[in-house]
């Protein structure tokens, strides 16, 4: 224990202190003497003083308070969630003062044991801060933590569409389907889970933090793993699959394509630089990505089509997802998604999404447009009132479709139940006969059997149809047609089976059909 040298002041207050705690008058004890006790020689080690062992605790532990000094008047209150606790403290008597710990003493006497707000204890007895509420211990939050994750050094989003600027304009150039990276790059840092820190109230309570946890490793194809951190085991294209990376392999042509170097097939992604020239076919599993003006080619691509100039002439755009295009001219596109371009010019376009003609320009010109879900643009027809056709929704034979689509179906499930009726009964003749049977029964039984695959792959194909047919009725039936501009004269808006031509031109409208008719409302801008 630490040598503890008290003056004669600080000796009077401690026997004072201690006489109250037993229930002594304080004054009587001050007056009892305290015997002088010789000054040691230098060197000498000094002995302890009367109740050595009582003084040093008095100093260096603080033990649990009995009772409090403080006078009448004094509250403390605590907060109802028990996270602050404010003293309310009244002026001592004539001639007292109160000490930090005489307020340390009340709060723990009042059960407040935590959080002690010390340095506006030491002002209220500094400054005598009396009769008014003061904050003096404050709890403490739980501090949530965070799980692991894995934090991608590449932008995960599959596709990149054009960029729509603050005017309105549209910048297909900044189109990408592709996200390159080369052999040992780093593509992903897996963090690590951070736990949480628990809370507590001025009163003691513990709040405990939620728990947090690790995310197993990454897997993918293309990728190693070092410490947490993931990199590209090859060049190519990267992409996230279902929280799986994925590179891939990627064809790029730096310059034009031209007949020289002719048809172009490949399973991955084609990238192509410059520009497309006419008469081009080019084949990707994945992606097409031209960055120069397309020709009259022909481009099939098992995702996206990106063309930031466009196309003319004569071409073919076939596309399982999305395509996308500074203009669309004299070109037939059939799209399994969206539709995306500045202008639409005497084109024949399909999407089983929606064709949305954005832009400067934002025009739909002559030709037909179809899209199941809807059709948005800014301009509809131009001033020569050319003949456009849009058309959103099921197509008007759809219905026709389907019709005969259930009607071979039902039929065909009725051939295959006599079928197999006259299957069965020619199988228990078959079993009473014997080695008797008739060999003609035993060929009957095998034509049987071939005919009864040929109605089951007929059913699942005529089902298949009828299926497509319900989802696509379905899904058009809240289809649009949305112009936001001028709709110029002669346009014709087709909505599901419905369709009517414009007699006169008109701006700002909205087409749905509803009950049969074709309906228009007014957009109105804000």
């Amino acid at each position: 224990m630490a040598e503890v040298n008290l003056s004669a002041e600080q000796l009077n207050k401690l026997k004072a202190a201690m006489a109250r705690a037993k229930g002594l008058d304080p004054q009587a004890a001050l007056q009892q003497p305290t015997a002088a006790k010789p000054a040691p020689e230098a060197g000498e080690p000094q002995a302890a003083p009367e109740n050595a062992a009582e003084t040093a605790v008095a100093v260096e532990t603080r033990t649990p308070p009995t009772e409090s000094n403080l006078a009448e008047g004094t509250y403390l209150r605590i907060d109802e969630d028990e996270m602050a606790a404010w003293l309310y403290l009244t002026p001592p008597a004539e001639g007292q003062t109160y000490t930090k710990r005489d307020l340390e003493n009340y709060l723990e006497l009042n059960g407040v044991v935590k959080g002690y707000h010390s340095s506006n204890l030491s002002a209220m007895v500094k400054k005598k801060v009396y009769d008014r509420e003061i904050l003096v211990a404050r709890g403490e939050e739980t501090k949530p933590g965070t799980d692991g994750y894995f934090e991608y050094l590449f932008a995960p989003e599959e596709h990149v569409g054009p960029k729509v600027n603050e005017d309105g304009s549209v910048d297909y150039s900044s189109m990408s389907a592709l996200q390159n990276v080369h052999k040992g790059d780093k593509v992903a840092v897996y963090h690590y889970a951070v736990q949480g820190v628990d809370g507590y109230t001025v009163v003691g309570g513990q709040m405990k933090a939620d728990p947090v946890r690790d995310l197993p490793p990454m897997r993918g194809k293309g990728i190693t793993r070092e410490n947490g951190v993931y990199y590209a085991q090859s060049d190519g294209k990267i992409e996230v699959k279902e929280g799986k990376i994925d590179i891939q392999n990627v064809h790029e042509i730096m310059g034009d394509v031209d007949a020289i170097i002719g048809k172009i097939e490949f399973f991955g992604d084609v990238i192509i630089n410059g520009n497309v020239e006419g008469g081009i076919v080019i084949r990707a599993g994945r992606n097409i990505e031209v960055h120069g003006t397309t020709g009259a080619a022909s481009l099939f691509a098992g995702g996206d089509v990106m063309l930031t100039r466009g196309i003319q002439g004569g071409g073919k755009i076939s596309a399982r997802g999305n395509v996308f295009a500074e203009f669309i001219e004299n070109t037939t596109v059939d799209a399994g998604g969206l539709v995306q371009a500045n202008v639409i010019l005497n084109a024949r376009v399909s999407a089983k999404d929606k064709v949305i003609s954005i832009g400067k320009r934002g025009a739909i010109i002559g030709g037909s447009v179809h899209a199941l879900k809807g059709i948005e643009a800014m301009t509809a027809g131009n001033d020569v009132e050319l003949k456009t056709a849009l058309h959103s929704g099921y197509a008007p034979e759809s219905f026709d479709k389907l019709l005969e689509a259930r009607r071979k179906e039902a039929e065909l499930k009725e051939k295959l139940s006599k079928l197999v009726d006259t299957m069965t009964e020619a199988l228990r003749e078959k079993r009473m006969r014997g080695a008797s049977t008739p060999t003609n029964t035993e060929a009957s039984l095998l034509e049987w059997n071939r005919l009864k695959d040929e109605y089951f792959a007929e059913l699942d194909k005529v089902g298949k149809e009828r299926e497509e047919l319900e989802t696509a009725m379905e899904q058009g039936r809240n289809s649009y047609i949305k112009i936001d501009g001028n709709i110029y004269r002669n346009v014709v808006i087709g909505i599901n089976a419905e369709r009517m031509t414009l007699e006169r031109s008109t701006s700002f409208m909205k087409y749905a059909a509803e009950k049969g008719i074709i309906e228009g409302t007014v957009i109105v801008h804000n």
